[in-house]
């Protein structure tokens, strides 16, 4: 993970957010919000919550029942890595990065567009393991299509468990698939109290904006949070399509939403580890598609931000993404416009980091190793300037004479190897020299970057009785979905 020590970039004063948390507040109350599962309408119901429709599962939420509930989540927690040297903590001053989620294709130089298959999946994971920059190997880094529907998962959760011994997400398609990362989580962390006193699972759950929390979603949170793994609760919004054309009223939208999920964890199961999330942009009012690095995204993140603070709660957003269909310009500054925003706002939690292309349709081979070069810049950006006897480099400026030159002071030759960020895919050299090389461009860089990372790839080791284990429930599971 990263350790970010610069003072988050607060965007709006104090008593904006305090207007966007009394407004929300006011949308909970007043106009509430549906969830589409009995079990969750019981709970909040329980709790306070006023019941507006009950086959729709409208309801209200008291303020009360708001603010106690999300005071019990915790500031930051300690997600816990099968290598123990990976575990991460979420929250405070710290970063963990997990790559691009959710893309039904994938992209490279050599095949272009094309439907995901299981290997893909499995390259994307090895790709995150050997990447210093990506501290979680992510969920569904795509979605292999060569597998079924039904049983897919279960070779996903295995893959990120066996191919990876950094953290990773958990699956959210169904309650069913929930158990299944579960199960599979305990057998290879000593059991269900085990992973409940350490959590292992961090898992995504977005809400159906505007202000609904559907079916499949509602199933992950109830199964996890009683579990007590951590949920990442976020609504999904595109403004001017999901939420008001105003950036004002989106963020009172996105709060309102946010809370309502966070409580309900804790309602569920006091003091589970929750995390604040925001993925806002907005529509492209012409064409009505998706629009990412916007300057309206980065607005929103950094008051996300602020408000996740507010509530003591660490925060998930930000990534590298674009609409860009390729691995081009528009895919480096859409993602750039992302990522300082990103880091800027002392993001806890970075889904998308690395991989994603065409607004989340595509996983890209070479936008990874591109976003991970801007990740590897940033973090050293973030690294600040030593001050100290090395730092000031006294004895250089002694030796150096006025009108000379420092290329061969003492202190340069102690230094000159670790001294300025060395690139994993910029070209530095000179025409003549990058001619000779083959006239590459970065993204051709990058194509011959992904595939050394693979060839480099060794798994790392498991336990052969606990790979067994796992090899075990996933045929069996396979056997009683297939006969269902």
């Amino acid at each position: 993970m990263i350790v970010n020590p610069l003072p988050p970039f607060e965007y709006l004063p104090a008593e904006d957010i305090e207007k966007i948390h009394g407004l929300s507040l006011r949308l909970l109350a007043e106009l509430g919000l549906e969830f589409l599962h009995p079990e969750a309408v019981d709970i909040l119901e329980a709790a306070g919550a006023e019941v507006v429709d009950r086959e729709a599962g409208h309801l209200r939420l008291p303020n009360a029942l708001v603010l106690d509930n999300i005071a019990k989540a915790p500031r930051e927690f300690t997600l816990h890595a099968r290598n123990p040297a990976h575990n991460v903590v979420v929250g405070g001053r710290n970063m963990v990065t997990a790559p691009v989620y959710g893309s039904p294709f994938v992209h490279d130089l050599d095949g272009g567009r094309r439907g995901a298959m299981l290997k893909d999946f499995q390259n994307f994971v090895k790709l995150a393991q050997v990447t210093p920059q990506i501290h979680n190997a992510g969920g569904t880094v795509c979605e292999p299509e060569d597998e079924p529907q039904e049983t897919r998962h279960l070779d996903m959760v295995y893959t990120l468990m066996t191919l990876s011994d950094k953290t990773f997400m958990g699956s959210v398609t169904s309650a069913e698939n929930a158990r299944d990362t579960i199960e599979l989580a305990a057998l290879a962390f000593g059991g269900k109290e085990a992973i409940a006193a350490k959590p292992v699972l961090l898992v995504l759950v977005n809400v159906n904006s505007p202000r609904r929390y559907d079916t499949r979603m509602l199933e992950a949170l109830i199964e996890y949070s009683k579990a007590r793994q951590a949920v990442i609760v976020t609504p999904f919004i595109l403004a001017g399509a999901m939420s008001p054309v105003a950036l004002g009223g989106t963020l009172i939208q996105q709060n309102a939403e946010a809370l309502a999920g966070i409580a309900l964890t804790q309602l569920i199961s006091p003091g589970t580890p929750v995390v604040y999330g925001s993925f806002l942009s907005n529509t492209d009012m012409q064409s009505g598609s998706p629009a990412f690095g916007t300057p309206e995204s980065a607005k929103a993140l950094f008051v996300s931000a602020q408000l996740a603070r507010r509530y003591h709660l660490p925060f998930r957003s930000g990534g590298g993404l674009t609409s860009s269909k390729l691995p081009d310009a528009q895919a480096a500054y859409e993602a750039s416009m992302g990522f300082w925003p990103t880091f800027l706002a002392g993001t806890n939690f970075v889904l998308h980091a690395a991989g994603w292309l065409e607004s989340g349709l595509v996983s890209s081979y070479e936008k990874f190793v591109l976003d991970v070069e801007q990740l590897r810049i940033l973090e050293h950006f973030f690294t600040g300037i030593p001050l100290d006897e090395e730092g000031i480099a006294w004895d250089a400026h002694v030796e150096v004479a006025p009108g000379g030159h420092f290329l061969g002071a003492e202190h340069t030759m102690r230094h000159f190897r670790e001294a300025f960020y060395r690139p994993l895919v910029s070209d530095l050299t000179n025409y003549e020299r990058w001619h000779q090389k083959g006239d590459l461009s970065a993204d051709q860089r990058a194509n011959r970057l992904w595939k050394k990372w693979l060839m480099d790839y060794e798994q790392p080791p498991i336990d052969p009785a606990i790979d067994q284990a796992l090899r075990d429930y996933v045929k069996r599971r396979k056997v009683q979905i297939n006969a269902a």
